[in-house]
């Protein structure tokens, strides 16, 4: 079993989901936001299924310094911005095979050891 991990390692709920994945000894490819911005595909596959608002960390710190508060964007604006601006991202966004998550989702995960 092999995940990929979506975050920023300043990012609780990231470090939670790597130490997570790590004790139970399961291999995961770690994508850090910081270094490297995620591509409009990936996005997209998170998009699908659980639709660009639900991708949106409105609490975010960087969100409010952007004054997004009142922006009112199509769902594939929203995407570009979040490729520009992955701190604006509910973070970590975890992929196994097909399936994925947002945030600390452990019970999903859990789901996932037992497969």
């Amino acid at each position: 079993m092999e995940v990929q991990i979506f975050g920023v390692r300043k990012s609780a709920d990231t470090r939670a989901a790597l130490r997570f994945f790590s004790e139970r000894r399961i291999r995961t490819h770690f994508v850090d936001l910081d270094e490297r911005p995620p591509s409009p595909r990936e996005l997209e596959r998170f998009a699908r299924k659980f639709g660009a608002q639900g991708l949106i960390d409105r609490g975010a710190k960087r969100f409010i310094e952007l004054g997004l508060q009142a922006a009112h964007l199509t769902d594939t604006r929203w995407l570009e911005k979040l490729v520009a601006e992955p701190l604006l991202l509910r973070l970590p966004l975890v992929r196994h095979q097909n399936d994925l998550t947002i945030g600390a989702a452990q019970d999903a995960w859990k789901q996932w050891c037992k497969e």
